[in-house]
């Protein structure tokens, strides 16, 4: 059963160790581990794992260490990739919890007091997310006064996650136990894109999700050189790798989870839904070249993962468009018009996802 319940202090000093991994991102290093280092009601250190960048990272990261011992730093003669630079800054880690934080990213102010009194008080959660707002140069001002604590048993989490077919947290808000993620034994090599998503699926098997509700727990940078960046470019990529990470927990990671062929048909028929929604954006406002060929690359592709889809009334409804676009009558309704009613739609999304912390189900009409 879900809980919600008043946050209590934390009692005691535990230790956290956070994993900056980093590649060309040195200029964004000081404000970073200057953010962690600052923490409040907490014992931290930071692994700073440079992956051979050729900007200069490795110089700031060594005096950054040289200035505070709380910071160690890995410096890799040869590039090594993302998932190999995470994997072994957490496996030289030691606190009691955990934080993978991009050198790009930020903490707020007393991010880590408010988690960790999270799982100090709930011995059964294994990992704990928040709120992440975006910013690109200056963060806003952040919220830190803790409304309440959301607490989900693990299999009723990944039950919403897998009707949502989303993925409701983001990296820099989660804190997780070291000793799960011993357990969980870091990110999967499998899952390069979606890495994030399959850990967290991971965890819930392992042990109940807590969430710190009513603040902002961290700062997620959104820039050009983001992993995931633009609107609807590589969408198709993006819902294959989704679908695939499921794909990998359902097979080896869910068995002690209930109903586990109801939910890989709910998290399949959700994606499926994610990618007609999208064709149908695509095309309904005056779509290019490209925008068509995305188009039928995610028709295609939710009738691939989830083939009643083929007959469902937004596969119709994307026909209808298409049929309208070829015959040259022009958009639907008109780009600006379209672009507004998304925004709205996202907008209440938003605010879905900042009350509860889960994205909304979704059935596929």
């Amino acid at each position: 059963m879900v809980t919600r319940t008043r946050p209590q202090p934390l009692r005691g000093r535990p230790r956290v160790s956070v994993v900056v991994p980093c590649y060309n991102y040195g200029h964004f290093l000081p404000d970073c581990v200057q953010g962690v280092l600052s923490q409040d009601g907490v014992d931290v250190d930071v692994l700073i794992v440079d992956d051979c960048s050729p900007d200069g990272s490795a110089e700031v990261a060594r005096r950054l260490a040289a200035e505070d011992p709380r910071v160690r730093v890995i410096v890799h003669e040869v590039n090594a990739g993302h998932i190999a630079t995470y994997n072994e800054g957490l496996a030289a880690v030691d606190g009691d919890y955990v934080v993978l934080l991009s050198a790009d990213d930020l903490v707020t102010p007393g991010s880590f007091q408010r988690a960790t009194a999270l799982l100090e008080a709930h011995p059964e959660v294994v990992m704990v997310h928040g709120f992440a707002r975006t910013f690109t140069d200056v963060p806003p001002p952040a919220r830190t006064e803790v409304r309440s604590w959301t607490v989900w048993p693990g299999a009723e989490w990944i039950g919403r996650v897998c009707r949502a077919g989303g993925n409701p947290v983001a990296t820099p808000e989660v804190m997780l136990r070291n000793e799960t993620m011993r357990k969980l034994g870091g990110y999967d090599t499998r899952a390069p894109h979606a890495g994030d998503f399959l850990m967290w699926l991971r965890a819930a098997a392992l042990g109940g999700i807590g969430r710190v509700n009513g603040v902002d727990q961290a700062y997620y940078r959104v820039h050009g050189n983001n992993m995931h960046t633009s609107q609807f470019a590589g969408a198709d990529t993006d819902l294959r790798k989704r679908h695939e990470a499921f794909e990998i927990f359902f097979d080896e990671d869910a068995g002690s989870v209930p109903d586990v062929d109801g939910l890989r048909s709910a998290a399949s028929l959700a994606v499926a839904r994610e990618a007609l929604a999208i064709a149908c954006s695509l095309i309904e406002a005056g779509p290019s070249e490209d925008d068509r060929a995305l188009a039928g690359r995610l028709v295609a592709l939710a009738e691939e993962i989830y083939p009643p889809a083929a007959s469902s009334r937004l596969r119709q409804r994307y026909g209808r468009l298409a049929q309208r676009d070829a015959e040259g009558k022009g958009p639907l309704v008109p780009r600006g018009v379209s672009a507004f009613n998304k925004r709205v739609r996202d907008h209440v999304e938003w605010r879905r996802w900042r009350r509860n912390g889960v994205e909304s189900a979704v059935k596929l009409p």
